[in-house]
C-alpha cells in the first residue's frame, strides 16, 4: 500500500513538472496587428482617480470601481474620511466621470 502511494505521488509530481515545463515551452509572444488600438484598463484609471479624490478629501481610498450611469462611464470612489474627535471614520461615496 505504501509503495503504491509512493509511486502515485512520484507520478503525480512528474506529470505536474512536465506540464509546467510544456506550458512554458509552448508559450509564444502575441503580436498585435499595427492597425489596432491599445487596450486601456479603466480600473487602473479609476484607482488613480480614487487616490487623487482621497487625497483631496483628506481620507483613505477604500474602493475604486468602474460603472456606467446614464450611459456614461464613471468611477465610483469610496473614501474613508477620519471622524472628528476620535470618532469612527465616515464612508463617502463619490462618483467621478471617467473622461
Amino acid at each position: 500500500m505504501n509503495t503504491l502511494r509512493s509511486h502515485l505521488r512520484t507520478a503525480t509530481l512528474a506529470l505536474a513538472a512536465a506540464g509546467l515545463f510544456a506550458s512554458q515551452a509552448t508559450a509564444i509572444p502575441v503580436v498585435a496587428p499595427a492597425d489596432t488600438q491599445p487596450i486601456v484598463l479603466a480600473a487602473s484609471d479609476c484607482y488613480a482617480i480614487g487616490q487623487q479624490v482621497a487625497e483631496q478629501n483628506g481620507g483613505t481610498l477604500a474602493k475604486a470601481s468602474q460603472s456606467t450611469r446614464g450611459g456614461q462611464p464613471v468611477c465610483v470612489i469610496v473614501v474613508l474620511v477620519p471622524g472628528k474627535e476620535g470618532q469612527r471614520p465616515r464612508r463617502a461615496e463619490i462618483v467621478v466621470p471617467l473622461n
